[in-house]
């Protein structure tokens, strides 16, 4: 179903999606939500709105779902996760109330100027796996970590926990979740791959995305079209196919950490703190001698 399919508020400038909560302008959406920039009055600040489109306002399983998004963003408190400050789950507008982050997505930024230079990469990245070594050590998986959810920033910060998981719930997991060339093989295929999905399917996410980063495309690139294709292999490559070389001007430790986390079984990964810790020496000899250390990122 497409957003159109699923309608829009139709909600204008002023509009009220709760009480001392307005509308300030629309900033985009997809199927299920419309994101709103909003003012709130209590915080008096500017916001983030994450509203249900009519279509699913009054789906349980979609109300359900945003009331565990709204538990993740309330139990994650990392500097570079997206912090959650309301949710309202029984209004006209169902809604999670999240910070306004200025910026573009790391996504953004590949498609405008192609694959990031290392100066800008690595320390991003060595960022995220951080925030990821901390989300699994209180067992809750991302598990959409790609471009799109990472917003570049000091620090950056890893958005959009609208399919996060607590690790108990992950082995319940049975169809495809997420987003295809971002995806280890334990989620294209969880019944294929049973009790695989784990802190170590984040780690393939972050590794697509660090490939995606320094290599400028994916790491199984597919045909145009193969998105909507009944099979697996051409939905997703990455179930039968090894991943395509980086470009050799990527350095030797770089590919090499890369390749790990991308490996097909999901106990051959790194974790996501080793991830983090492989990085900083890498950050250490960059040019302009940023070493991500694990007190945060520092001028030498």
């Amino acid at each position: 179903m497409s957003s159109d399919e699923a309608g829009s508020w139709g909600l204008e400038e002023g509009d009220e999606i709760a009480p001392g909560r307005s509308v300030v302008r629309d900033i985009g959406g997809g199927r299920r939500f419309e994101v709103m920039l909003v003012w709130d009055e209590r915080l008096f600040a500017l916001t983030v709105a994450k509203v249900l489109r009519p279509r699913y306002a009054e789906s349980e399983r979609a109300l359900r779902e945003l009331g565990e998004e709204a538990r993740a963003l309330e139990l994650l408190r990392h500097p570079v996760i997206v912090r959650g400050f309301d949710a309202v789950l029984d209004g006209q507008f169902p809604h999670v109330l999240i910070e306004h982050l200025e910026g573009p997505s790391l996504r953004s930024l590949i498609k405008r100027h192609g694959a990031l230079p290392l100066e800008q990469a690595l320390p991003l990245c060595a960022h995220v796996a951080a925030a990821l070594h901390y989300m699994a050590e209180v067992r809750i998986l991302h598990l959409d970590v790609k471009p799109d959810n990472i917003i570049m920033g000091v620090p950056p910060r890893l958005i959009d926990l609208s399919i996060a998981t607590p690790l108990a719930e992950a082995a319940e997991l049975r169809g495809a979740l997420g987003t295809d060339a971002y995806m280890p093989p334990e989620q294209c295929d969880p019944e294929g791959h049973p009790g695989e999905i784990s802190p170590a399917s984040d780690v393939w996410g972050l590794g697509a995305t660090l490939y995606h980063a320094v290599g400028g495309q994916v790491p199984f690139p597919r045909e145009h079209g193969a998105g909507s294709s009944d099979d697996p292999l051409a939905r997703w490559p990455q179930l039968g196919r090894e991943v395509e070389p980086l470009p050799g001007d990527v350095p030797r430790e770089l590919r090499e950490l890369i390749a790990r986390t991308l490996a097909p079984a999901a106990a051959d990964r790194p974790s996501a703190g080793e991830v983090a810790l492989a990085l900083e020496p890498l950050v250490a000899e960059l040019p302009r001698k940023l070493a991500f250390g694990r007190f945060g990122m520092r001028a030498r």
